[in-house]
């Protein structure tokens, strides 16, 4: 789950990591109340979107104009720019040309910035331990850097028997340049991220830039937070930063179904039991030619409503050209499968090849099921065959 900028702050604030003060504004005019409550004499308007690159990022109507990140030097400017971000679409590098609609702006208070740093942790899938990753090169994606210049990436890898220690701060202080005051500021601020990373079952905390201000201060200029999905019933109030106006609809949708699912960009839906039947379901689709127009995994346990939805929401998709369904019943019954893809092909009025592959329990039953439904439906011997008739059909519906 991702969240908005400053309610990253927030978060991170409430665990001692230094940030500017702000306020968030749904209009011009309270973008101009929390600019007088801030004093200036200068601020920051920056659209609240769930994306990066802002502030190099174009507005669709507007594309030679500003960005979503603007320096202003009054209050009349606050309340002006705000104006010109709420209610905009907002194109950056992460949204794609489709860009996100401006809801939320975030006035800042300026300051003095001296040196702009990267600094982010993560979960590193290689040594199973929590990352710090730091970097000179503030302000740029870290990905860029890593490609370009991997000799100034810093990683500290943290034991989760020991947790964070000051030498781990320090090291990271030390790696970034730091000196003086800044050294003990900076190990303050990486210990609070710390213990905000793990105390929240965050996935990543990123803070770019992280910055050294004129007085020495060291400060989260902008932050970034996601969390585990699974571990959000731990943590009602991170629950409810939720914004599904930011999320792809028919994920929110997958969502309120316990199911998984991740739109992609092919014209081939899927339908499985199951993450990695799903991933080998998606490759072999690839192998034959096609290209799986998502991932969705129904679960072991679904049941019929929740096996209706599941197809339903493949069909919402207007890139569908054809569906597999892909069933290898142990829990999952393919009785319960079939009479779920029968239900939901006849309220949809069906329009696109199916084809079916069914396994394990209660599979002659399912293959019943979908023999006598009267509903056009390919049954398929195994998962290649069941790719190659779906890949075959797609392509002849397009001819």
């Amino acid at each position: 789950m991702n969240i908005h900028e400053y309610q990253a702050k927030g978060l991170l604030k409430g665990y001692g990591v230094a940030v500017p003060r702000g306020g968030v504004a749904y209009t011009p005019e309270e973008a101009e109340a929390v600019a007088r409550e801030l004093g200036g004499p200068v601020w920051v308007v920056k659209s609240q979107i769930h994306a990066g690159g802002r502030g190099a990022g174009r507005f669709a109507d507007n594309p030679q104009g500003k960005g979503g990140v603007r320096v202003v030097k009054s209050v009349e400017e606050v309340g002006a720019n705000a104006g010109e971000m709420l209610g905009h679409v907002l194109v950056t590098k992460q949204t794609g040309p489709q860009g996100k609609e401006v809801k939320r702006v975030y006035i800042e208070e300026g300051c003095d910035i001296r040196r702009e740093l990267y600094l982010g942790m993560l979960v590193d899938r290689a040594t199973g331990r929590i990352t710090i990753i730091a970097s000179t090169e503030g302000g740029m994606e870290i990905e860029e850097v890593a490609a370009t210049h991997p000799e100034k990436i810093i990683k500290v890898a943290i034991d989760p028997v020991t947790g964070i220690q000051g030498f781990h701060c320090r090291k990271v202080a030390f790696g970034l340049g730091l000196e003086g005051k800044q050294v003990g500021a900076a190990t303050k601020f990486i210990a609070a991220a710390y213990r905000a990373f793990t105390d929240l079952d965050a996935s990543i905390v990123e803070i770019n830039p992280l910055v050294v201000t004129g007085a020495g201060d060291v400060l989260a200029l902008d932050a970034k937070m996601n969390f585990d999905d699974n571990a959000l019933f731990r943590h009602k109030t991170v629950q409810e930063l939720r914004d599904e106006s930011e999320e792809d609809p028919a994920e929110v949708e997958a969502a309120r179904y316990d199911l998984n699912y991740v739109k992609l960009d092919g014209n081939i839906g899927c339908m499985v039991n199951g993450a990695g039947l799903a991933m080998a379901t998606m490759d072999i689709i690839k192998l034959c030619g096609g290209e799986p127009a998502n991932f969705l995994d129904v679960g072991g346990g679904a049941t019929r409503e929740r096996v209706t939805a599941a197809f339903k929401l493949i069909l919402s998709d207007p890139n569908v050209e054809g569906v597999l369904v892909n069933i290898f019943g142990g829990i999952m019954r393919c009785d319960v499968i079939a009479e779920g893809v029968v239900a939901a092909a006849r309220e949809v009025h069906l329009h696109v090849p199916l084809v079916v592959r069914l396994e394990g329990t209660n599979v002659d039953l399912g293959k019943k099921i979908l023999a006598g439904s009267g509903l056009s439906i390919v049954a398929a011997d195994d998962l290649g065959d069941a790719a190659r008739k779906v890949v075959a059909a797609v392509v002849k519906e397009a001819a």
